[in-house]
């Protein structure tokens, strides 16, 4: 049963006296039938529990510099309108006693613990973003990573691979992105696109009636989970691991790109649709740099002179990641100039980097 948690805050001005503040609310409490505990501070103001029926639990907290805070937790199944009596009680007790000493009052939705469906998930900035998610769509294990498939009411069906959203049904701007922006004209073209198992990008660009369009993509099982789940991305394109104009190879790519560069092989366009831009801004010690590096280079080294290398960057606020992404580029066996472009990917609630890469 999920356990849902509460919180009012109340920012003041100047610190309160916990001994002309509390007297007056614990009547709100004892109304409700919850027991008083007072734990010791150590000159650090007031802490209380109040424990009732039902599990109900309030830790009531009158901090020494300058605020009040109340935490409220009750299961899911608890009477929601006798929760809000009591918050609502106790804020208007609070307003009347801190009468003029209040510069903020923030009361917060409430955080839903342990739900059958999780609806937080981290921005890459370490915020704590709520989604809409109601339903686990899909989950299963593969021998390289643990796949979801959650649907939110906003955004379709959203693909999570280790727990780290990676595409949803709504976010053809992500694919469009990685694609040029419309800038681009892939008729008659070789292309290497390396991930895109979800579909997206090979069901956008087969519109353009390329040459040929060769996926290599590691884990079947993500495949198998967008071919039934995500069809709102990818349509039908990966009911045949082939078609007219696309091959979909399930394998490593690095061994598959060392092989291109040992044959000579090249390609027009080279999408590297893998992993974002590592966050760490130890790339000498990160494991995920090492193979950036080494996907890069690989590519770089199968791109026809005048072809054109894309990828997806990072967060727009992880400014330094995404410098040190543009170091190694300059680190690189041949030159390269770049172009960026940021995008807002609806389901990523930020906004997200993309990278145009050439040879000089």
């Amino acid at each position: 049963m999920a356990l849902r948690h509460y919180t009012l805050d109340f920012k003041l001005s100047t610190a309160v006296d916990s001994a002309t503040t509390v007297p007056h609310l614990l009547s709100i409490f004892h109304e409700q039938e919850m027991t008083e505990t007072v734990h010791e501070t150590n000159g650090h103001g007031y802490l209380g529990t109040f424990v009732g029926k039902n599990g109900r639990l309030a830790i009531l907290r009158v901090h020494s510099h300058g605020l009040v805070t109340v935490d409220l937790q009750c299961y899911e199944g608890d009477n929601i309108a006798q929760l809000d009596n009591l918050l609502n009680a106790l804020e208007t007790k609070l307003k009347m006693i801190l009468n003029g000493n209040i510069t903020r009052i923030k009361r917060l939705p409430a955080l839903v613990r342990g739900a059958e469906v999780d609806r937080y998930w981290p921005a890459t900035d370490d915020r704590l973003l709520e989604y809409d998610m109601d339903q686990l769509v899909y989950e299963e294990d593969s021998p390289y990573q643990n796949i979801k498939i959650l649907h939110s009411q906003q955004y379709g069906n959203v693909l999570i691979l280790d727990d780290d959203i990676n595409l949803a049904e709504s976010d053809l701007t992500y694919t469009q992105a990685i694609m040029g922006n419309g800038r681009e004209s892939y008729a008659g073209k070789e292309v290497l696109i390396l991930g895109g198992g979800d579909g997206g990008i090979l069901f956008e660009m087969v519109k353009q009636k390329p040459k040929m369009i060769t996926i290599v993509h590691i884990d079947q099982k993500v495949i198998d989970a967008c071919k039934k789940y995500m069809r709102r991305t990818c349509g039908n394109i990966l009911d045949s691991l082939e078609g007219d104009c696309y091959q979909i190879l399930v394998e490593d790519c690095v061994p598959v790109l060392r092989k291109y560069v040992q044959e000579g092989k090249t390609f027009d366009y080279v999408i590297n649709d893998l992993t974002a831009i590592p966050i760490s801004t130890e790339p000498e010690e990160d494991s995920t740099w090492d193979f950036l590096r080494l996907i890069l280079d690989l590519s770089i080294k199968v791109l026809h002179p005048s072809g054109k290398y894309f990828t997806q960057g990072n967060a727009q606020t992880m400014t330094e990641a995404l410098r040190l992404y543009e170091e190694q580029l300059k680190k690189l066996s041949c030159p390269v100039g770049f172009s960026k472009e940021v995008v807002c990917v609806p389901s990523y609630l930020e906004q997200w980097v993309f990278y145009s890469v050439w040879k000089k």
